[in-house]
C-alpha cells in the first residue's frame, strides 16, 4: 500500500521527542492554572463553514451505508473533522457556560485535519497545542499579557527539551503586534478600510516591499500614506523602543495611542523570560478580521521557511449564544509543523523505548524471579523490562544494546548490574540502586545541540 502523504507517523524514538515536548508544554500550562480539555473530533459542517474561506479544506464524515447521491453539505446532520481547535472550543464554551468558572483558562493538545495539499510544514493531519483565556461579557487586557508570557515560557521550555543550553540562541522568536496600533495608524492616515490594508501588510513576509506598495495602491492608497504603512511595518524591536519609532512617523489617532500602550505592556511583561526572544513586530497583522487587539506569530530559528509555527491573538467575540458574548485571547502552537521537519533533519531521542533496565533471565524456570526483580525496580519508578528469551547472557546484552537500554540486571545473590556502554558491572541491592537521572528517561539528541533530559 502506498504511503498517504500529509499524515505524518513518527517512529518510537522520534515519538519520544514529541511526548517530551507535550509534557514540557503541559507542565508550563498547568503551572499557570490552565485546565486541560478535549473536544470531540467532529463538528456540524455548517459550523465549520462559517469562516467561509476553508470550505475546500474540510474533511466530511460519512457512514459507508449513507446514500452517496446526497450532497453531504446539504444535510442538516452532516459532520466533518475539525480543522482547528478554536471553533470546537467556542462551541464547547457556549454549551458548558453554566458549568464553567470565568475567566476560563484552558489548554488543549489534539489532532486536527485539513484537506489541503501537503507540503513542507503543512499536513492533512497534525497536532496543535492551544491555550486560551475566555471571559463572560468582558475580558480584562491583562489576559493578553498573561497568554503572551505563558506561551513565551512554554516556548522556552520546548527549546530546552530540543537541546538549547543556557548559552545557546533561542529556538523561537515570539513576534507580538496589536491590531489597534495598525488600525489606529491607518485611520490616522485617513484610510477608510483598515482591514483591507492589514490583509496586504500581512503578506510582507512573502512579498517584497515594492510589490506591497503596488497592492496598497490597489486598495486606493496614495503613495505617501502607502509608504508610511510600509515604514510602520518595518519597525521591530526587542524592547519598548518601538513606541518612539512609531511616534516619529507623526501619525495621530486615539486608537493608535491605546494600541501602543497595550503592546508596550505585553513586551515589557515578557522581557525577563529566558530562552525565547520576544519582539514587537509591526509587520504582524494576522489577516483574519476577527482579531481585535494583541496578535502573535512565532518563527523558529533555522526553519524560517515554515512561516509561523505558533500564532493567535485577541478576539472579542470568540463565541456567542445570542444573549451572552464570550471574548477571548489565545495562541496555538503547531506541534507537527515544528517537529516533523526537525525529525527529518536528525532530531530524535537516545532510545526508542522508555526502559532503562533489562532484567536478564537465567532460564525459563526462573523467569518468575526475574519478573519479581523487575517489579522491585518499577515500584521505585525505574522503567524496566524483562528479557523475552532465556538466551546466553551475551545475546541478552546485545538485545539490550539494540533496543538502546543502558543497563542489564543479572539475577543472583546478590544481583549485579552491567552498564553495557562502559562494560562496568557491580553488585547492587534492587531496593536501593537507581540508574543516574540522565539514564532514567530517553534524551533528545541530534541537530548538533546538547542532549537534554526529556522531563520538564
Amino acid at each position: 500500500m502506498a504511503k498517504l502523504s500529509g499524515f505524518p507517523e513518527l517512529l518510537p524514538a522520534d515519538r519520544a521527542v514529541e511526548v517530551a515536548v507535550v509534557d514540557a508544554l503541559r507542565h508550563v500550562f498547568e503551572l499557570h492554572g490552565f485546565a486541560n480539555v478535549e473536544t470531540r473530533a467532529v463538528e456540524p459542517v455548517e459550523t465549520l463553514l462559517r469562516k467561509g474561506e476553508i470550505d475546500k479544506e474540510v474533511y466530511v464524515v460519512r457512514r459507508i451505508h449513507d446514500d452517496a447521491s446526497v450532497e453531504v453539505g446539504s444535510r442538516s446532520d452532516a459532520l466533518a473533522l475539525h480543522f482547528d481547535l478554536t471553533v470546537p472550543f467556542a462551541r464547547y464554551v457556549v454549551e458548558n457556560a453554566g458549568k464553567l468558572a470565568f475567566p476560563f483558562r484552558r489548554y488543549q493538545v489534539q489532532k486536527v485535519w485539513r484537506g489541503e495539499r501537503p507540503q513542507q510544514g503543512r499536513f492533512r493531519e497534525f497536532t496543535q497545542a492551544d491555550i486560551d483565556i475566555v471571559g463572560d461579557g468582558t475580558l480584562p487586557f491583562h489576559a493578553d499579557v498573561e497568554v503572551a508570557r505563558v506561551m513565551a515560557e512554554a516556548l522556552a521550555a520546548v527549546s530546552r527539551v530540543l537541546g538549547a543550553g543556557p548559552d545557546d540562541p533561542s529556538w523561537f522568536t515570539l513576534q507580538v503586534s496589536n491590531r489597534k496600533v495598525l488600525e489606529g495608524f491607518y485611520r490616522g492616515l485617513g484610510v477608510a478600510e483598515p482591514t483591507a490594508v492589514m490583509q496586504v501588510v500581512d503578506k510582507l513576509d512573502k512579498l517584497p516591499g515594492e510589490h506591497i506598495l503596488e497592492l496598497l495602491a490597489e486598495t486606493g492608497l496614495d503613495d505617501d500614506p502607502a509608504r508610511a504603512c510600509l515604514a510602520l511595518a518595518e519597525i521591530s524591536t526587542e524592547d519598548t523602543s518601538f513606541v518612539e519609532r512609531v511616534r516619529a512617523l507623526d501619525v495621530q489617532h486615539p486608537l493608535l495611542d491605546e494600541g501602543l500602550d497595550e503592546l508596550a505592556t505585553v513586551v515589557a511583561a515578557c522581557a525577563d523570560v529566558e530562552g525565547v526572544r520576544v519582539t514587537a513586530d509591526l509587520r504582524i497583522a494576522r489577516g483574519l478580521d476577527y482579531y481585535t487587539g494583541t496578535v502573535f506569530e512565532t518563527r523558529m530559528t533555522g526553519q524560517e521557511q515554515l512561516g509561523s509555527v505558533c500564532s493567535g491573538g485577541r478576539y472579542d467575540e470568540l463565541a456567542s449564544d445570542g444573549r451572552r458574548t464570550y471574548p477571548g485571547v489565545g495562541i496555538s502552537l503547531g506541534l507537527s509543523r515544528l517537529l516533523v521537519p526537525l525529525v527529518a533533519n536528525g532530531l530524535t531521542s537516545s532510545r526508542p523505548v522508555p526502559s532503562a533496565v533489562l532484567v536478564a533471565v537465567t532460564d525459563e524456570e526462573s523467569r518468575a524471579a526475574s519478573d519479581a526483580l523487575a517489579q522491585r525496580l518499577r515500584r521505585r519508578g525505574i522503567p524496566t523490562e524483562v528479557s523475552s528469551a532465556a538466551q546466553k547472557f551475551g545475546k541478552q546484552i546485545r538485545t539490550a544494546e539494540r533496543r538502546g537500554i543502558p543497563y542489564v540486571l543479572f539475577p543472583g545473590e546478590p544481583p549485579s548490574v552491567k552498564d553495557i556502554r562502559t562494560g562496568d558491572q557491580v553488585d547492587v541491592d534492587p531496593d536501593t540502586w537507581t540508574p543516574p537521572a540522565a539514564d532514567l528517561t530517553p534524551t533528545v539528541v541530534g541537530l548538533g545541540h546538547h542532549s537534554k533530559e526529556t522531563t520538564p
